[in-house]
């Protein structure tokens, strides 16, 4: 009888030892900021349609530097090299004074503030496919170009530009136990890395995302004289450390500092509910044939509103629609993109369009 109390409660010991390692491990892993070698394995395995334990550039799917990512040019990915996407990546110090493109911080737009409209102003269908409420089929979405498109980018031979992890539209139904996809782009970067405006515009809002998984965000309005497109487009930048200077109406340069890089939003550090993610930016884009926009909650929709991958805005000439974006030949579906470089150059020189973040050169 002794023998079995004793062996009981060695085993009780062991199981609680266990227990408590475990949990450590997990609190430490969630306090150091990292994205975890776990949730890189995780992605990578998705990735791995055959299984190989390797990833062919069809499996990497466009999403930028695969060339640059393959350190022993054998012409696949191995996991330390997509870890390499990482590095670094762990460490949140950094100082929020950076010294780049500003706007007149005096600078209004009142054409912007009065085209803003009351949600009355829009259809059923374009508010479930912009704003996409759980009570929302995801049908109205998809029917308004939120689909995958196979588009990537390729940066300049003489840049070194931050990739995607996470493309548009990816299927993120087994993050939601529901049919669901990914609303952007992700971009992974260092803590405070500034993000900076694509193109010239006005901020129609900013949140602080407390209960959104997108976190602290800005949105930007752009109309067609500022980025050269014959539409009005909206450009979203979420996950940022801290809320942005710029106020409501404002008008922003193209490449100006909106903020620093971060996790922040439900899932992130600083408002975990469920595992810790890496520093990056969420960036989305909507666009419309008119001026107009209404708000709801924390949600910017175009009025007759829809979808663009981000990555068919830096084309130079229509069609932007994700209909024609994933029937595009092959060889059409890398869009070389324009950027800005860390010392404010710009290229090519006429460009109204840049990359999220600044490139350094090679």
């Amino acid at each position: 009888m002794k023998n079995w109390i004793l062996a009981g409660l060695a085993l009780a010991l062991a199981v609680t030892a266990g227990m408590s390692e475990a949990i450590a491990k997990k609190r430490q892993q969630k306090e150091s900021g990292r994205p975890g070698p776990d949730r890189v394995a995780r992605d990578f395995a998705r990735s791995d349609a055959n299984g190989d334990n390797r990833l062919s550039p069809e499996e990497w799917n466009r999403r930028g530097n695969f060339e640059r990512l393959d350190a022993d040019k054998d012409g696949y990915l191995s996991l330390d090299e997509v870890r390499a996407i990482y590095l670094g990546h762990d460490d949140r110090s950094y100082s929020w004074s950076p010294v780049g493109p500003r706007g007149a911080a005096n600078k209004r737009d009142p054409g912007a503030v009065a085209a803003r409209v009351s949600v009355d102003a829009l259809n059923s269908e374009t508010r479930c496919a912009i704003r996409r409420s759980r009570r929302c089929d995801i049908q109205p979405s998809v029917k308004r170009g939120f689909f995958e498109t196979g588009l990537g980018p390729r940066f300049p031979n003489n840049a070194r530009c931050l990739g995607i992890d996470d493309y548009y539209a990816m299927d993120y139904s087994f993050k939601r136990n529901r049919e669901a996809y990914h609303g952007g782009i992700d971009m992974p970067a260092r803590w405070g890395r500034p993000m900076i405006a694509v193109a010239a515009g006005t901020v129609v809002a900013k949140y602080r995302g407390e209960k959104s998984a997108r976190g602290i965000q800005i949105v930007l309005r752009h109309g067609p004289e500022d980025t050269g497109i014959p539409l009005w487009t909206y450009t979203l930048y979420a996950h940022l450390d801290k809320m942005p200077e710029q106020v409501v109406g404002q008008r922003v340069r193209m490449g100006e500092f909106l903020g620093p890089t971060g996790n922040s939003g439900v899932g992130g550090k600083r408002k975990s509910k469920t595992t810790n993610r890496r520093p990056a930016i969420h960036f989305a884009v909507f666009y419309s044939t008119r001026e107009n926009y209404a708000e709801l909650r924390d949600v910017i929709i175009p009025v007759d509103g829809y979808w663009m991958d981000p990555i068919a805005l830096y084309r130079k000439a229509p069609p932007y629609d994700s209909a024609s974006m994933k029937a595009l030949p092959e060889a059409e579906k890398e869009v070389a993109i324009p950027i800005m470089f860390t010392d404010g150059d710009v290229f090519p020189a006429d460009t109204k369009l840049v990359w999220p973040y600044m490139c350094e050169r090679e």
